[in-house]
């Protein structure tokens, strides 16, 4: 009976010990694959720079839920070791970290707090630098945030040259161009790897015309091209399927549309600007770059290097794939509405881009 107790106990030992070593088989092929297999999405590094802001805090938040990112890095001049400790608490597969600026020292030494944020990353989303008060245009905020971000390109430059670089920081038709100067002054830059965020022009399209035609939002897929500021931002309404506007309502959901981020520094009364939607904005376009990164095909708009126009850079929708934007896809035609639009807003965005590019070159 002891014997017979005893074999049976050891067979239920080894039973065990056998689906323990398999498991642990299993485990270690994942863990080998996950070490190096860059297609996975267990494998993506964000670094979100100026986290501790009024766009940063939430698109953090959003990236710190995104099944799509490993790794959020956080990292702004003020806030971040507080932000990422707080987002560390969420229960979601990606690690947190947050880093503040080096401080001065003695010999001289660089930014290890940049450093340690940008290496590795996969993509960085920059939201730093000042919001809009009324009053101010998106073009009133250039010396301020033409400076932030040429700092900040230089760190991607010099920490992570191949990671995609999504510009959120205001005025977009002039920072992207600024980015682009300064990753070339580096020896660095790719074309595929440098957008501008103008996902948030497409959400209140999205937004505006499924509350006028009775859709539901998320059915709706409004193509604006152009740029990211005022007259540049061109809605093209005529795509909707199944919409129809009187010229009055055309006109105002156009204007609307372009001048949206007006209506929401107007209604925070000097509190700041369009954060929270900027902020659902960006983490839509970086989760979409991610999927992309890993392999999925992804169509999105975005302010990129183009040959579409005679502007260097150009709003369109754009293929994105595992080299970052793979595609610019044509324009197709426009109507004679947006065709006024467009002629327009031309002279202005080329302005603009010549803006960006004079400040890191002159």
């Amino acid at each position: 009976s002891h014997q017979s107790t005893t074999t049976t106990t050891t067979m239920i030992v080894n039973r065990l010990a056998s689906k323990a070593l398999t498991a642990l088989r299993s485990t270690s092929s994942a863990t080998l694959k996950s070490c190096f297999s860059t297609s996975t999405p267990t494998s993506a590094k964000v670094a979100v720079l100026g986290a501790a802001g009024g766009i940063g805090q939430p698109l953090s938040l959003l990236c710190k839920l995104s099944p799509e990112v490993s790794t959020l890095s956080c990292y702004d001049i003020v806030g971040t070791p507080g932000v990422a400790a707080d987002l560390s608490h969420i229960p979601t597969k990606s690690g947190t970290m947050g880093r503040l600026p080096s401080p001065v020292q003695w010999p001289m030494a660089g930014n290890g707090g940049l450093e340690e944020t940008l290496t590795g990353a996969d993509v960085v989303v920059i939201p730093a630098g000042v919001p809009r008060k009324p009053g101010m245009t998106r073009d009133d905020l250039f010396n301020t945030n033409a400076s932030i971000v040429k700092t900040l390109v230089e760190g991607c430059a010099q920490f992570c040259p191949d990671a995609v670089i999504a510009i959120i920081s205001n005025p977009v038709n002039s920072t992207v161009p600024i980015a682009a100067e300064v990753l070339k002054k580096h020896g660095v830059y790719n074309p595929k790897k440098l957008a501008g965020v103008t996902t948030l022009d497409v959400c209140r399209a999205n937004t505006f015309v499924a509350n006028s035609q009775g859709l539901d939002p998320k059915d709706v897929n409004v193509t604006v091209i152009g740029g990211h500021a005022g007259i540049t931002i061109l809605p093209l309404f005529s795509r909707v399927e199944g919409a129809k506007f009187t010229d009055e309502e055309l006109e105002a959901i156009t204007v609307r549309t372009q001048f949206g981020g007006d209506e929401v520094v107007a209604a925070k009364a000097g509190a700041g600007s369009a954060t929270l939607s900027m902020a659902y904005a960006g983490y839509v376009f970086t989760e979409n770059v991610l999927k992309a990164l890993r392999g999925e095909e992804i169509v999105q708009c975005a302010f990129v290097e183009s040959g579409l126009t005679d502007a260097k850079y150009f709003a369109s929708p754009v293929k994105f794939g595992k080299g970052g934007v793979e595609e610019i896809l044509p324009l197709g035609a426009l109507s004679a509405y947006e065709q006024g639009w467009f002629d327009k807003m031309m002279p202005e965005l080329k302005k603009q881009i010549q803006k960006g590019e004079d400040f890191v070159n002159n």
